[in-house]
């Protein structure tokens, strides 16, 4: 039997994960800086993207900003009050944030009005080519795979990436300073929340795994799970991509992840 996963450690410590988690999160750790280490975060600090550019990047990851409590419902559907430690553990986080995630596709758009991209434009506008891999990746985990997949590829990897960039934006004076002054603040908004709240979120989300998992899971197990991060990573990649214009590609999700 797979002895059960107890953190002892911080939560924000990869030392305090089994080992098996500690590799996972090495394997996936050159996709995640591509995401995290894009040009598109540059561009957007020192305001040259342009308006091509900010309006592919506010529609094309609509869908995933719009969708995101559903993935979560989704993941909440697969568990079982008493099953599982981890099913417990699972079950109380999911309900307690998609709370929290209620009004963050209102803060997003908000956030594009802000930077000049109208709200009906995020909302029915035409998405860049390519641009919805991620949303369709993060559906058919959510939906098809096990509860640790669903939560390893949105929780965990999405999220994570996500508080990461938000933070670079958030912190540039350059980039505050470019949208409209009487409005500011409700426009940073969903930078504000996401800067702030996901440096844990993601941690949270990894010991759901592992309680979910245990100590010593099997092989392939592990490998399904790397893959599901990297794909989410590939996927993130891929929006930032499109949002620098139609030149810049990797391909779909399954292309990149092969």
């Amino acid at each position: 039997m797979n002895r059960r996963f107890e953190r002892t450690g911080p939560l924000t410590e990869l030392a305090s994960y089994p080992q098996w988690a500690q590799g996972m999160v090495d394997a996936c750790e050159a996709t995640r800086q591509s995401v995290i280490r894009h040009e598109l975060w540059d561009l957007m600090r020192e305001v040259r993207l342009g308006r091509e550019g900010t309006r592919n990047f506010m529609v094309g990851i609509w869908p995933v900003i719009e969708r995101f409590p559903a993935y979560m419902a989704r993941n909440l559907l697969k568990t079982q009050y008493g099953r599982s430690p981890g099913d417990d553990m699972a079950r109380r986080w999911l309900v307690r944030n998609i709370r929290v995630e209620q009004n963050h596709a209102e803060y997003w758009l908000n956030w594009a009005e802000g930077a000049g991209v109208a709200r009906e434009e995020v909302l029915h506008g035409e998405r860049p080519a390519g641009s919805q891999d991620l949303a369709e990746w993060c559906e058919d985990v959510s939906r098809n795979d096990t509860l640790a997949a669903g939560i390893i590829a949105t929780n965990y990897a999405v999220e994570g990436a996500t508080g990461e960039w938000s933070q670079l934006l958030y912190g540039s004076e350059d980039y505050a300073r470019s949208l409209p002054a009487g409005r500011r603040a409700q426009t940073l908004r969903w930078l504000q929340l996401h800067a702030a709240y996901d440096d844990t979120h993601p941690w949270e989300a990894l010991e759901i795994v592992c309680t979910l998992k245990g100590m010593a899971p099997a092989a392939d197990e592990v490998d399904h799970l790397t893959e599901c991060v990297k794909r989410s990573y590939i996927g993130m990649r891929i929006l930032a991509d499109r949002s620098m214009g139609a030149g810049r590609v990797y391909g779909t999700v399954n292309e990149a992840a092969a």
